[in-house]
């Protein structure tokens, strides 16, 4: 059995039991019921996931992957393909935005190298995983072969299988790779069957002109491919991206090994939508940290059935979103096993 069904196979629904008991302690700890909210709600999936009715937030990983688009080559945006390398190489300065909230939130990050266009100096932080030094233009052909996308998923699998080995209690996903909201964006309407002008949005800062333009641009490509949403891989491989694939597998993964996911913006959301096209139930252990100010972001997290933890007008992307998901995660853990009972307090419940 290949590692990526193996996987899909692994994966199990919430687990009831641990959903129960977190729900009977939330009911019981010094508070009127329900007045946390959303954190309550939060503790209890986080139960759910992973089958503990007392769910930990403390070993926390970052997964940031890097690749290129040959659909640049269309000018589909503002910043030069170099760009990429060089924001890997601020992120492993530790100068980034990812930098400042991965520290805040307490989690390592693993810089991966799925497909940059280039060479990148060797680096402690830096894993090198390159499937291809960046993808082809899809306008003219496949943006990668069958696989060339396979690979890209294993690998997500195999770097959270490593790090589930050594411990692992949460990840979150993020990307850097210029050219990949115009993939994203052909991934979610091939995925949905939503016009490519309903999903695009603007990117790194793009003018009515340039939006239509890369609106004009993606209507080609899939014109050109004519993906079929049944075979997510084959989506994947037709206009998708290196890090957009090792993300989906970073899902696949962590739900196999009953790690929650905290996603990030919208090209995390388009690895969602592969994943969950390869595995619907990996849905039940997906959690949106924020709705991007990306447009089409809120109709992929509505499609996917997510309901975000924030909305910041954020779009920066990097995991930095899903940063502070995972800070939020952790405070709804930590409410759920260190607040104290009415018992515990001695405090008198109301009728």
């Amino acid at each position: 059995m290949d590692l990526i069904t193996k996987t899909i196979k692994s994966i199990k629904p919430l687990d009831e039991a641990a959903m129960t008991a977190a729900r009977a302690r939330q009911d019981t700890l010094t508070k009127p019921a329900g007045s946390l909210g959303r954190l309550e709600e939060l503790s209890i999936r986080l139960a759910g996931i992973q089958a503990k009715a007392d769910p930990r937030v403390e070993r926390k990983v970052m997964f940031t992957m890097a690749a290129d688009h040959g659909v640049v080559a269309e000018r589909v945006g503002n910043w030069p393909q170099e760009v990429t390398a060089q924001m890997v190489e601020n992120f492993l300065r530790g100068g980034a935005g990812i930098n400042v909230l991965a520290r805040l939130a307490g989690a390592r990050i693993c810089f991966v190298d799925m497909g940059v266009a280039g060479d990148l100096k060797p680096h402690p932080y830096l894993v090198v995983k390159k499937v291809a030094y960046g993808t082809k233009n899809m306008c003219r052909e496949p943006a990668m072969t069958g696989e060339e996308a396979r690979r890209a998923l294993e690998t997500g699998i195999e770097l959270v299988n490593a790090a589930a080995d050594r411990g692992l209690d949460i990840v979150g996903t993020g990307d850097m790779g210029i050219g990949n909201t115009t993939a994203s964006s052909a991934i979610f309407a091939a995925m949905t069957g939503m016009t490519a002008r309903e999903v695009t949005g603007r990117g790194t800062g793009l003018s009515d002109d340039q939006l239509d333009h890369k609106i004009s641009v993606i209507e080609r490509a899939l014109k050109h491919h004519h993906p079929d949403p049944k075979k997510p891989l084959d989506v994947l491989a037709r206009v998708g991206g290196f890090e957009i694939g090792g993300l989906a597998g970073v899902m696949l993964g962590a739900a196999a090994r009953r790690v929650p996911v905290v996603l990030d913006g919208f090209i995390s959301g388009a690895a969602a939508l592969i994943a969950a096209g390869l595995a619907p139930q990996v849905k039940d252990h997906l959690i949106a940290a924020h709705a991007s100010a990306e447009a089409g972001h809120p109709l992929m997290l509505q499609s996917l059935g997510l309901t975000p933890l924030l909305s910041l007008d954020m779009r920066l992307g990097e995991g930095t979103g899903a940063a502070l998901g995972i800070i939020i995660a952790e405070a709804a853990a930590r409410t759920l096993n260190e607040m104290a009972t009415f018992a515990e307090a001695g405090v008198s419940e109301g009728e």
